[in-house]
């Protein structure tokens, strides 16, 4: 067994004995003691070793079941894929198909969905021989699904030693915080909140695992933010991991005095560009927030700002186990817990994976990113500007949920912009328009906007799984609008 896998295993058993009594995992039905967690995990190992070879797929909800499972698959060194909930029907398909999964195990309600791709029910999963070669990479732990730039997901082969490294580090990161109670926030099938997790058991926290919809978290974007806000202050959750918007969520509540900080002591940020004005008030309200940097590619954590080592603004240094170094055109590289390869492809043999992202490296070794690579545009007057960092800033105002910035060979940039409230006023959106403004230079600003007739969605293919704009199929979608802003 490899080193780190063997350590996870040891963690969980020393816990079992040390720990016995305390709890946890909390679920909506009941806890769970760290004694009775391994109990739980070892026998879900049993069943699965002895289950013929073959992929492992999971689409539960989050909970102490789908954590039981997902740590038995790990230890048993089962490949494991774990289906995200805001995942369409033909993207669940297309990953069953793709990965040659033989063991599923899900929800009720993907039922059909099942015996339509081959499977029939069994006693504790539902199966299918296995009918092709997927090209899994020897060594593959976890396939994560990362949404890319199309409809079609492309599966990320992790092994088990870059997966629980990034966790060993998480862990270690947070420890001048010493949070006791974890809060998870995001699906499990994320993979920052699957590695925010087995850091929170390493460390021996009680971690809270909730159904999103407990949670108040429906689908990739829509949020019950009474219950989001609720689940927080009940949980206790002295940390936990956000995206932005989330985030923007709890700072304005903190703000508007709807519930105190209370016993947060780490709240680390990622998933997505992370607006400057966001940080600072948190900072102003006295909220605990790290923004950290990742790519499924990476086992996602890269680098982190943490208690005692932080620079706001910036992603943080690279965690002990990477290294980060900048190409000639600004592109971030990153060595240290790469991925094996992409499932069907070829093996990935560099050194140095190629992110994507810009960035620069400040003297103290801090990173700052200024967005995707390929997203960047050129105006008519000559200037590189990344949509990202304004489409952020845009988009943590309060006032506006969705925006979409272009300007590739105009003279001005154009927004399309969708409200949180849907029946907000010009004038209030305008608002938050000049408001964004006056924070960016000239080169960046926002010279003309109009509100979309709906939201930007998965379903009508203008957003990624994960809520990231498809830019190519926006344009074609709203170019009636572009080109009447474009008008002089």
């Amino acid at each position: 067994m490899p080193h780190e896998l063997s350590s996870f295993r040891k963690v969980l058993q020393a816990h079992a004995v040390e720990r016995a009594a305390q709890t946890a995992i909390r679920g909506v039905t009941g806890n769970v003691t760290y004694a009775q967690l391994l109990i739980e995990v070892q026998r879900r190992e049993a069943w699965l070793n002895q289950q013929p070879d073959g992929v492992f797929a999971m689409a539960l909800e989050n909970g102490p079941q789908a954590l039981f499972w997902d740590l038995a698959a790990l230890l048993a060194k089962r490949p494991c894929v774990l289906l995200p909930p805001f995942f369409s029907t033909a993207q669940r398909a297309h990953c069953l198909m793709q990965t040659q999964a033989t063991l599923v195990l899900a929800d009720e309600a993907l039922s059909e969905e099942l015996r339509d791709a081959g499977f029939t029910a069994g006693e504790h999963f539902w199966g299918r021989p296995l009918v092709g070669d997927a090209g899994l990479l020897p060594g593959t732990a976890k396939i994560t699904y990362t949404s890319g730039s199309t409809g079609t997901p492309k599966g990320v082969c992790l092994s088990a030693a870059s997966l629980l490294r990034v966790a060993r580090e998480l862990e270690v990161a947070s420890r001048p915080a010493a949070p006791s109670k974890y809060l998870a926030v995001l699906p499990l099938a994320v993979l920052l909140e699957n590695l925010g997790i087995y850091a929170a058991l390493v460390a021996g926290a009680c971690v809270t695992l909730y159904p999103q919809a407990q949670m108040g978290i429906g689908g990739a974007s829509q949020v019950d933010w009474r219950r989001f806000l609720g689940a927080i202050t009940l949980s206790g959750a002295e940390s936990l991991i956000l995206v932005p918007q989330l985030l923007l969520g709890l700072v304005t509540a903190i703000e508007r005095g709807m519930m105190p900080i209370g016993p947060l002591r780490l709240v680390a940020v990622g998933g997505a560009r992370v607006a400057s004005s966001l940080l600072q008030r948190a900072q102003a309200v006295g909220l605990p927030v790290y923004e950290g940097y990742g790519l499924s590619e990476c086992a996602s954590v890269v680098c982190l700002n943490r208690p005692g080592n932080q620079h706001p603004g910036s992603v943080g240094r690279p965690l002990p186990h990477t290294q980060v170094r900048i190409a000639e055109d600004g592109e971030v590289w990153v060595r240290g817990s790469t991925l094996l390869g992409y499932l069907g492809e070829p093996a990935f043999r560099g050194e140095w994976w190629p992110t994507g992202d810009l960035g620069h490296v400040d003297q103290a070794g801090f990173l700052f990113l200024a967005g995707r690579k390929k997203n960047q545009f050129i105006t008519s007057f000559g200037r590189n500007v990344n949509p990202e960092w304004i489409e952020a800033e845009l988009s943590q105002t309060g006032v506006i949920l969705q925006a979409f910035v272009h300007g590739e060979g105009l003279a001005h940039n154009l927004a399309l912009l969708w409200p949180m409230d849907p029946g907000a006023s010009e004038a209030a959106i305008e608002q938050a328009v000049q408001q964004c403004n006056a924070r960016l230079p000239l080169y960046a600003q926002v010279h003309a906007w109009k509100c979309l007739p709906e939201p930007l969605s998965n379903a009508d293919g203008t957003l990624t799984s994960n809520g990231r704009p498809r830019r190519e199929e926006i344009l074609r979608r709203h170019q009636a609008l572009i080109t009447e802003l474009s008008r002089p």
